[in-house]
C-alpha cells in the first residue's frame, strides 16, 4: 500500500520502513484524549517506544499538515525534554491546539544528537509555483533554526538538472525524489537533520506534508525546456566578441543600471519595455561616450532571460574603460574586472565603488596598487591614472564640465513638456513626444548627471580616504545637501494640497508601472492630509576649516586636478544634488506618457492591469501606422499575458556566472549599504499600512524615488531588498541621518521584512531580528 500524507505522526509512520534514502527516527504517537485518560499510559508507551530521552515533543494536531493549509509554525514543539519536564511538555504542546480534539495527536521522538545541519527542502518553489527543488538549511546543531525564520543559505536546483548539487545536499535531493515517488508527484516539502555517524553522515527525515501551491505546477520537462534556451542564451553571451574587450561575461541584476532596483526582477511587460526604450537599449553608451568612455552604441546593456532583466556586466565594465586607453591594456582590465567580481560576487550592487576604476579621486593611486597584485606594472597603472585624470577634468571643469551642459536640458524638457501638453496633440502624438524628449533632453543628461553624481560622491569619500575629511565631515556634507526629496518634505508640511501635487503628483512608487498609482491620483493612500506633518529642520550648511581647505588646494595641484577647491565643492554638491533634479524632471515626462496610456486604453476596454502586458511598441505603432487600435493593443496585451505567465515560473540568481547557474545555485549572501552610522531598535512595517509608520523600521523592495513619501512620517529606519551605495534612497537617508540597509538582498530581506522587530546598527554593519 503506498503511504498516504496525514497527520504529521501518521505520514511518518506510513513512510517508516518505506523510506530508503534516510532514516525516521522511532515515533510514539498518542491521541489528546488518550493523554487524558491516562497519561501514565501514555509516558510508559514514550519509555518504551522513543527511549529513555531526551526528547522532542512535537505537535501533529489534526488542523496542520493539510492538502489546503499547512500551518506550518502554528503548534508548539517542545526540544530537549527529560523525564522531570516530559508530562508538562506534553501539555504545553496540547495547549498549543487551542481548543484541542480527542483525535488530535502528541508525536515524542528521541533528541537526534550530533547534529551537523538541518533545513527544510521543497519539491516546487512557492513563489514560481515551478519545480524547483529549494533546499533552505544551516549548518550547526540547532535544528529549529531555520524553520523558525532565523534566515540560513538557501539552494535552487530545477527538477531535471543536468548539473550535480553541491555533495552535502545530494542526499537531501535524493530524498525530495524518493518522497515524490512514493506520494504520487504531489508537491511537498520536507524537514531534514543530517547527524554524525562515526566517519559518516546521516540523513534523518523529521516531517514531510503536502506544499499548497496557488496553482497546478508545470511539467518537470516543461521547466527543463524552458531553461534550455535560457542557458543557451547565456552560453551565446559568454563568447567572446570582436567589438568588446573582454574575454567573457557575467550577468547581474544589480551592477551599472541595477534592473532589480529599478523595475523589479519580474518586471511586466510594458515596465520592461519602457526601462528599454528610455535608458538600456541606447541611451546609456550614449552618455558614456559623451563623457569619453569607450563607444558602446548599439549595445543594449540589459538582455532578458524570459522576461527577467539582467545587465551584460562585460559591457557595463567596457563603458567604464576611459577611450584613450589602448585595447590590449583595456581587454585585461575588464578581464580583472570580472575575475574580482567572480571571486567576490557580494560586490554586485558595488562594482562602481569596489570593482571599477572609473575616475580619478584623490586616493586612486592607492586604490590601483591592487593592480599590481594582478600582474599590472607601475606603467600600466600610471597609463590607467592619467587617462582618467583626463576624462574627469572633462567631467568635473569649473566652466566647461561636462554636467553644466547636461543640467541646462532640463529647462529645455521642461519647456518642451509644458508647450506639447498645451497644445492640441492628440494622446498618442503626447505620449510620442514625451517619451522621445523623455530620451534626448531628460534620461541622456540624467544618465550624465548620475555619473557626475557618483564621482562627486567617490571624491567625497577620497577625501576621507586620505584624512582631509574624517567620517563625520562626510556625513555632515551629504545631509547639507539639497534635493527633491528634501524639498518634497517641507513642501508637503507647508503647501496646501492643490499646491503639493501640483509639483509632486507625477510620482508614483514604481516609477515605470502603470499599475503604480501616482500621488495625484490616490492622495490618500501616501499622504494623510487631516495631520499635517512638522516641517523638516533645515539643513545645516557645511563649513571647511582653513586647515582644510588648504590641504584640499595642495592635493589638487598634485594630482593635476582642474577645479579649486571651490570650484570641487561646487561640483561635489551640484553633482549630487543635480543627479536628484534630474530624475523628478524626466519622470514627469514618464509618468504622464504612462498616463496618457491609460487614456488611449480604457475607452477601448483595456485595464490598467491589461495595459501593465503591452509593450511600448503597441503605442508606437499605433502613433506611425493607421491600424485598429483595439487589434493592435489586444494582440501585444495577449502576447505579454502568455509571456508573463513564463517569467513568473522562471528563478535565477542575481549573478549569473556561468551557464549551468541557470539549472542551480546557491543564492548568495549580500553585503548590504549601511547608511549613516546610526543605530534604532523598532517595530518593522511595510509601506502597506500607513498606521504603523511612525517611529517603525519601515522594509520596501527597492530603493524607488517614488518611496519619497515614506519620508512625511517620522520613521525610524528603512530597509530595502534592492539599492546600491549611490541610489535615490542611500543619497535621501544620508541627507535626513535616518539609519538604512539599502540593499539587503532578496534573502535577508525577507527574513528582516518577516520580523516583529529588529536593532539596526549602522556603524556595526548588522542587523539582529528580534521576536
Amino acid at each position: 500500500m503506498r503511504p498516504m500524507f496525514s497527520t504529521k505522526a501518521g505520514t511518518l509512520a506510513a513512510l517508516q520502513g518505506t523510506l530508503r534514502s534516510a532514516r525516521i527516527a522511532p515515533l510514539c504517537v498518542f491521541t489528546v484524549q488518550q493523554w487524558r485518560e491516562s497519561p501514565t499510559q501514555c509516558l510508559a508507551w514514550i519509555g518504551a517506544q522513543a527511549g529513555q530521552g531526551p526528547w522532542i515533543v512535537r505537535s501533529s494536531c489534526l488542523q496542520e499538515d493539510s492538502q489546503t493549509a499547512s500551518n506550518a509554525g502554528a503548534y508548539l514543539s517542545v526540544p530537549q525534554v527529560t523525564a522531570a519536564t516530559l508530562a508538562a511538555s506534553i501539555n504545553q504542546v496540547i495547549a498549543s491546539y487551542g481548543q484541542p480534539q480527542a483525535a488530535d495527536e502528541v508525536l515524542v521522538q528521541p533528541m537526534l544528537q550530533a547534529v551537523l545541519r538541518s533545513g527544510v527542502a521543497f519539491s516546487h518553489d512557492p513563489n514560481t509555483q515551478a519545480p524547483y527543488r529549494v533546499v533552505n538549511w544551516s549548518e550547526g546543531s540547532d535544528t529549529a533554526q531555520v524553520t523558525g525564520g532565523a534566515g540560513g543559505r538557501m539552494f535552487v536546483q530545477a527538477a531535471q538538472s543536468p548539473v550535480a548539487p553541491p555533495p552535502e545536499l545530494a542526499p537531501v535531493l535524493g530524498l525530495v525524489d524518493e518522497l515524490l515517488s512514493l506520494l504520487e508527484g504531489a508537491p511537498l516539502d520536507c524537514e531534514f537533520a543530517v547527524t554524525r555517524d562515526g566517519a559518516d553522515e546521516q540523513l534523518w527525515l523529521l516531517q514531510a506534508r503536502p506544499l499548497v501551491l496557488a496553482q497546478a505546477p508545470e511539467t518537470d520537462a516543461q521547466q527543463a525546456e524552458r531553461l534550455a534556451r535560457i542557458q543557451q542564451q547565456v552560453q551565446r553571451g559568454m563568447q567572446p566578441h570582436p567589438f568588446l574587450m573582454g574575454q567573457r561575461t557575467v550577468y547581474g541584476v544589480m551592477p551599472d543600471w541595477n534592473p532589480a532596483e529599478i523595475v523589479g526582477i519580474r518586471p511586466k511587460p510594458l515596465a520592461l519595455s519602457l526601462y528599454r526604450e528610455l535608458v538600456t537599449d541606447s541611451i546609456w553608451a550614449y552618455q558614456r561616450h559623451n563623457y569619453g568612455y569607450r563607444n558602446l552604441r548599439s549595445f543594449p546593456l540589459m538582455p532578458h532571460f524570459y522576461g527577467l532583466p539582467y545587465v551584460d556586466v562585460r559591457l557595463s565594465f567596457n563603458s567604464f574603460i576611459p577611450a584613450d586607453l589602448d585595447d590590449a591594456l583595456a581587454g585585461r582590465l575588464v578581464d580583472h574586472y570580472i575575475n574580482r567580481l567572480l571571486a567576490e560576487p557580494k560586490l554586485h550592487d558595488k562594482v562602481e565603488f569596489e570593482i571599477v576604476f572609473s575616475c580619478y579621486t584623490l586616493d586612486l593611486p592607492q586604490r590601483l596598487e591592487r593592480l599590481a597584485e594582478a600582474g599590472f606594472s607601475a606603467a600600466e597603472r600610471e597609463t590607467i591614472a592619467n587617462s582618467l585624470r583626463q576624462l574627469t577634468n572633462r567631467i568635473v571643469h569649473p566652466q566647461d564640465g561636462l554636467w553644466r551642459s547636461d543640467a541646462a536640458k532640463l529647462d529645455t524638457l521642461k519647456a518642451r513638456r509644458e508647450a506639447l501638453m498645451a497644445s492640441n496633440a492628440d494622446p498618442l502624438e503626447r505620449i510620442h513626444w514625451l517619451l522621445e524628449d523623455g530620451k534626448r533632453y531628460g534620461t541622456l543628461p540624467f544618465a550624465g548627471l548620475a555619473r557626475a553624481g557618483f564621482v562627486a560622491v567617490q571624491m567625497l569619500k577620497s577625501l576621507v580616504a586620505v584624512g582631509v575629511f574624517s567620517p563625520a565631515d562626510y556625513e555632515a556634507f551629504i545631509a547639507s545637501v539639497s534635493t527633491v526629496s528634501g524639498q518634497l518634505a517641507h513642501d508637503q508640511a507647508t503647501l496646501h494640497k492643490d499646491d503639493f501635487l501640483a509639483r509632486y503628483g507625477h510620482l508614483r512608487p514604481g516609477t515605470y508601472d502603470i499599475l503604480s498609482p501616482r500621488y495625484d491620483e490616490q492622495p490618500e493612500l501616501y499622504f494623510d492630509w487631516s495631520q499635517r506633518p512638522a516641517a523638516p529642520r533645515a539643513s545645516t550648511p557645511f563649513s571647511v576649516t582653513l586647515p582644510q581647505m588648504r590641504e584640499v588646494v595642495k592635493m589638487l595641484q598634485a594630482h593635476g586636478l582642474q577645479p579649486d577647491p571651490v570650484g570641487l565643492f561646487d561640483f561635489l554638491q551640484a553633482g549630487i544634488e543635480l543627479r536628484e533634479l534630474a530624475k523628478f524632471h524626466f519622470t514627469r515626462n514618464l509618468s504622464d506618457a504612462i498616463k496618457l496610456m491609460v487614456q488611449v486604453g480604457e475607452p477601448l476596454g483595456f485595464s490598467r492591469d491589461d495595459l501593465a502586458f503591452c509593450d511600448i511598441s503597441a503605442f508606437k505603432e499605433l502613433h506611425m501606422g493607421a491600424a485598429d487600435p483595439r487589434e493592435v493593443l489586444g494582440r501585444s496585451i495577449a502576447q505579454g499575458r502568455e509571456r508573463y505567465a513564463q517569467t513568473l515560473k522562471v528563478s535565477l540568481p542575481p549573478l549569473i556566472a556561468r551557464p549551468d547557474d541557470v539549472w542551480s545555485f546557491e543564492m548568495p549572501e549580500t553585503a548590504p549599504n549601511f547608511i549613516t552610522q546610526g543605530q534604532v531598535t523598532a517595530e518593522v512595517a511595510t509601506c502597506t499600512d500607513r498606521s504603523k509608520l511612525a517611529g517603525a523600521i519601515v522594509c520596501i523592495p527597492n530603493a524607488d524615488p517614488g518611496f519619497d513619501w515614506l519620508f512625511a512620517y517620522p520613521i525610524a529606519g528603512l530597509i530595502t531588498a534592492w539599492g546600491g551605495a549611490n541610489s535615490h534612497m542611500a543619497i535621501r537617508a544620508g541627507e535626513l541621518g535616518l539609519p538604512a540597509v539599502i540593499g539587503a538582498g532578496e534573502v535577508m530581506y525577507k527574513h528582516w521584512a518577516g520580523s516583529r522587530r529588529v536593532h539596526m546598527d549602522c556603524a556595526g554593519r548588522r542587523v539582529e531580528m528580534i521576536n
